[in-house]
């Protein structure tokens, strides 16, 4: 190419992109309320428009939802390139605070919903008034908007509270000098400010509740929030706390949200005490970063259950469809450019690990990071300043996007989520998590156990061998079998020589599945071995198979994993067959050979 000819191509380019620049900031400056398909029905599994106020990444992943029901959801954001605007079926842009944009895009939908609480809700009861379909009630958002009306809505419902007062002056105060100038931040007493006593929780859990407009209730399973400066960092699904906990959390939940009008997903945010109380912290009447996880890890994610309730279909599934989750918030950990790279760098090591799913909320489409893909293009200053002005970018702790990891345990998960935060070429980051461990009390049961590990090689499953022996390291032994569950470790295999006490002491421990192996031993041929394990107590079970055969207990272990795993379980049937055919091939040399020709080859 000659330098006229890149010249003029290097001109044209730059035309091109300054018009769609110039079309960025006219697209701000209205209000667009054509339709791109106005005249043609869904055919999906809803005709009704569902109208979200607030296009951010919330109302994004509402718009990939409905895009696998042909469910037509137009939003509302001021801002024309929202994440949002992208795949939603149409987009207003104007403000979901002021009334006659509000009331102006309500009149092009068939319901009305939110995908953020800071909304007007005086316009929201007015709309209703009018006859428009607005889920959740304006009410619920008129009491989430002030967390003291929140608070004292819940707490006249019987719902456990941290305590709390309405407060009008300084009388409350340990130092006046302090919450003066608090007061003074939050605009004064006139607001109508509130205290509430410091709740000392052990752990931060979340509800992610969907409510029907018949008013049924559908509850997600719990979960454990980790937040970071504030804001939601980590999701642990399901939480790690006992049974008796997650029912007492669902309990609270539950009643929260039935005690708020209108259909939709809540997320409800709990404390969780070291006296083992549960206490509600605050609710959102929308789809939450707590839920994310659903996307991948539940039958029926949030934001198709957000679109189910508020259309008036039939509540999902909210159950888990993998044993455990994590969900990883992708923050802005520097401004700009630097911090697209860094988080580019982590995407790209979340893309090398099983069980990772990136959601990326475009935030920043076209922002300079992808200007790199043009060499040739060379932008003014004022030109790139006057486009950044009007479309978003990155910022610190801005949520951009998030990772999730689906496992088949939570030790398994969390080994991945730290793999992808290693810096490459960690030596860490191929370690593969055992899913089965294989225990003994000497290395003399070595030569026996040996087969289980055999078999749990030929089928692919990771595991582990060590020695850990119930009377000579009984530390130790507590210590594996505490922790084995945490690490990762799905079903234990224990071999048992002699006082045989291992298999049924660690399974008294943990509540994982064991399967003790009798070993032979010099003295009882075994037999005390395997009476030790079957008359384990009532309450401490504890599987077992023949003596020395460790190679049905890798058989048992497989299968056992297989319930969870599609993959392993046809390789479980392709092994039945072929032992069938082994079997057959064996009898039809018989059959033609004779016996003597086939014992003596």
């Amino acid at each position: 190419m000659d330098k006229h000819t890149k010249s003029s191509s290097l001109k044209q380019s730059h035309k091109q992109f300054q018009s769609s620049v110039l079309a960025c900031q006219a697209s701000t400056d209205t209000h667009d309320t054509s339709f791109r398909k106005d005249d043609l029905p869904a055919h999906g599994v809803s005709e009704v428009i569902v109208g979200v106020l607030g296009g951010g990444q919330l109302g994004r992943m509402l718009c990939q939802a409905a895009s696998e029901m042909a469910i037509k959801v137009m939003v509302l954001d001021p801002l024309a390139n929202c994440p949002a605007s992208a795949i939603a079926y149409d987009h207003m842009v104007g403000s979901f605070d002021d009334s006659a944009t509000v009331q102006e895009f309500a009149k092009r939908c068939g319901v009305l919903t939110v995908e953020i609480e800071h909304v007007d809700a005086a316009t929201m009861e007015k709309l209703e008034q009018q006859g428009v379909d607005c889920q959740p009630k304006a009410s619920t958002i008129r009491i989430i908007q002030d967390k003291y009306l929140q608070k004292v809505h819940f707490s006249g419902h019987g719902i456990p509270l941290p305590d709390f007062v309405q407060i009008d002056d300084l009388e409350v105060a340990k130092s006046e000098e302090e919450l003066s100038s608090a007061v003074n931040a939050l605009g004064g007493f006139d607001r109508g400010l509130y205290v509430e006593k410091w709740t000392p929780f052990v752990k931060e859990l979340a509800v992610i509740v969907a409510r029907g407009r018949d008013n049924s209730i559908s509850c997600y399973p719990v979960v454990e929030t980790i937040h970071k400066e504030n804001i939601c960092h980590i999701v642990k699904a399901p939480a790690a706390i006992p049974w008796k906990i997650r029912k007492l959390a669902t309990d609270v939940a539950h009643k929260a949200v039935s005690s708020l009008e209108g259909a939709g997903v809540f997320a409800v945010e709990l404390f969780l005490t070291k006296d083992g109380q549960i206490l509600l912290n605050e609710v959102a009447p929308r789809p939450h970063n707590s839920g994310h996880h659903t996307i991948e890890a539940c039958y029926t994610s949030q934001f198709e259950q957000h679109l189910r309730a508020v259309l008036g279909l039939p509540l999902g599934d909210p159950s888990m469809k993998t044993p455990a989750a994590i969900m990883y918030n992708l923050l802005g950990e520097d401004e700009g450019e630097p911090g697209f790279h860094l988080a580019h760098q982590l995407i790209g090591r979340a893309l090398n690990i099983q069980g990772a799913s990136v959601h990326w909320y475009d935030k920043a489409r076209l922002a300079l990071h992808k200007f790199y893909m043009l060499p040739d293009l060379i932008l003014s200053l004022s030109l790139f300043l006057h486009y950044n002005y009007n479309c978003a970018e990155m910022r610190k702790q801005r949520k951009m996007g998030h990772i999730t990891f689906t496992g088949p345990s939570m030790g398994i998960v969390e080994a991945r989520l730290k793999s992808m935060l290693k810096e490459e070429g960690s030596e860490s980051r191929t370690a593969v998590t055992p899913r089965v461990g294989i225990i003994m009390g000497s290395d003399s049961d070595l030569p026996i156990m040996k087969d289980a590990a055999k078999i749990l090689t030929m089928f692919g499953v990771p595991h582990e061998v060590r020695i850990v022996s119930a009377h000579r390291t009984p530390e130790m032994m507590f210590s594996y079998a505490l922790s084995a569950q945490d690490q990762g470790i799905q079903i234990i295999i224990a071999g048992a020589g002699g006082a045989a006490h291992l298999p049924g002491m660690v399974a008294s421990l943990t509540p994982l599945p064991v399967i003790g192996v009798p070993v032979r031993a010099s003295a009882l041929d075994g037999m005390d071995s395997l009476l030790s394990i079957v008359q384990m107590p009532r309450g401490v079970p504890v599987a077992t198979v023949a003596i020395n055969n460790a190679t049905n207990a890798g058989l048992l272990a497989v299968r056992m994993l297989g319930v969870g795993d599609a993959d392993l379980l046809a390789r479980m049937s392709q092994y039945q067959e072929d032992t069938r055919d082994n079997v057959m091939k064996k009898a039809e040399k018989l059959q033609t050979d004779g016996w003597e020709t086939y014992l003596n080859p």
